[in-house]
């Protein structure tokens, strides 16, 4: 690997939960969702991994959003509001809670559903096994997505209308599973036709206006909403923000650099411009 090695994490038990919630100001309208930072694999799911720890050290480097819970901290402190904010704090090689869980998933053609059998190379990563599947989504992936969803509900009954702010990062090269655009712009705006406004994207062109240059929908698209409140209910809005890790730490998981400061003041104003809305919008 590039750039510094990683570690791979084993917590010595399994956690309780897998995720964290940082409250916001009781106000906010803003939720920060963090998905892709953790790095721990419970030993459970880890004797199912057919990778070795060095192959596996390496996997998660590629595959870690590396720093992003680091980053929404920051902007966090730095908004105008502190929003709430929603962090997995384990590893997506144990479940990734922003894919489907059924046939709607699309990565399910590269092994890459919300339980992935296949690597980035596109290596076996487990056995395509129902029963284990089945069990990784109930353990994980159910209570993840009934807590995002607690929380949106939440925030829905304090202030009638909530963003979801969905932070990602991507690695400057291509990987071999991505089915995107080839662009890597130094930002990627997700949407979605029906949680994305059009006031909202613009919100997030103007935020990360100086930090290199942004795309939309490319080359990721989408963006994460609770499927509980997916399609349903338009009072959701949401936005994904995808960062080039080359802007942000040394490549492919290794510290943050000075750059870190700079895209966590943009999303702060993100934050701000999404609260400043939703004032106008309940004023």
């Amino acid at each position: 690997m590039d750039g510094a090695a990683v570690v791979v994490r084993h917590s010595g038990a399994e956690p309780v939960a897998g995720f964290r919630v940082v409250p916001g100001a009781v106000d906010s309208a803003v939720l920060l969702h963090v998905p892709h930072a953790g790095w721990l694999d419970p030993p459970a799911v880890r004797r199912d991994l057919l990778l070795d720890d060095a192959d596996l050290a390496a996997e998660l480097a590629l595959m870690t959003d590396a720093h992003t819970d680091l980053l929404a901290t920051e902007a966090a402190t730095a908004a105008g509001r502190v929003p709430w904010t929603f962090v997995n704090l384990l590893s997506r090689l144990v479940v990734d809670p922003e894919r489907f869980p059924d046939a709607r998933e699309v990565m399910r053609a590269v092994g890459m559903a919300a339980v992935y059998t296949r690597t980035s190379g596109g290596r076996r990563l487990r056995a395509d096994d129902p029963v284990v599947e089945e069990e990784l989504l109930r353990r994980w992936y159910r209570p993840y997505a009934e807590a995002v969803g607690d929380l949106v509900d939440a925030r829905l009954a304090a202030r009638g209308r909530v963003t979801i702010l969905d932070v990602h990062s991507y690695p400057s090269r291509r990987l071999p599973y991505e089915i995107g655009g080839a662009d890597r712009p130094a930002v990627c705006l997700g949407t979605d036709p029906a949680h994305t406004p059009d006031w909202l994207l613009a919100a997030g062109r103007a935020a990360f206006a100086g930090c290199g240059g942004t795309a939309v929908d490319t080359p990721f698209a989408g963006c994460y909403v609770p499927l509980r409140h997916y399609g349903r209910d338009r009072r959701v809005t949401a936005l994904m923000v995808e960062i080039r890790r080359d802007g942000y730490l040394v490549e492919p998981g290794g510290p943050p650099t000075a750059g870190l400061a700079g895209l966590a003041g943009s999303l702060a104003r993100l934050v701000d411009a999404v609260d400043a809305a939703s004032e106008a919008s309940t004023g």
